[in-house]
């Protein structure tokens, strides 16, 4: 069964590394997502940033909430709360609620 899953994993993330590098936003955040956690990839928190950023500059609210993470938490980048909360306000103002409820937390 642990062999079906890593396969399954790895197909996943083939496929969605594919659509990424073409410039899908939401692939792009899901390769993000599964650099940071090691889903079908060793653990990168670096290459996650990198996906985001991608994403969010495209206007992507989940990458840009996830980016805000990053930022908040210093997780692949230098901790800064500016710029995570730069990024919680794009992600905000689309009407992300995570985004919405940690930018007032930090407020």
């Amino acid at each position: 069964m642990i062999l079906l899953t890593s396969i399954a994993f790895a197909s996943e993330f083939n496929d969605t590394k594919k659509l990424a590098e073409q410039g899908d936003a939401e692939a792009q955040n899901n390769l993000g997502v599964m650099y940071n956690y090691g889903n079908g990839v060793p653990e990168n928190y670096e290459a996650a940033v990198m996906w985001y950023t991608k994403a969010a500059e495209q206007g992507y609210d989940k990458a840009q909430y996830n980016l805000g993470l990053g930022y908040q938490d210093g997780t692949g980048v230098p901790q800064n709360d500016k710029i995570a909360a730069m990024w919680y306000t794009k992600a905000a103002e689309q009407g992300y609620v995570g985004a919405q409820y940690n930018l007032g937390v930090m407020y």
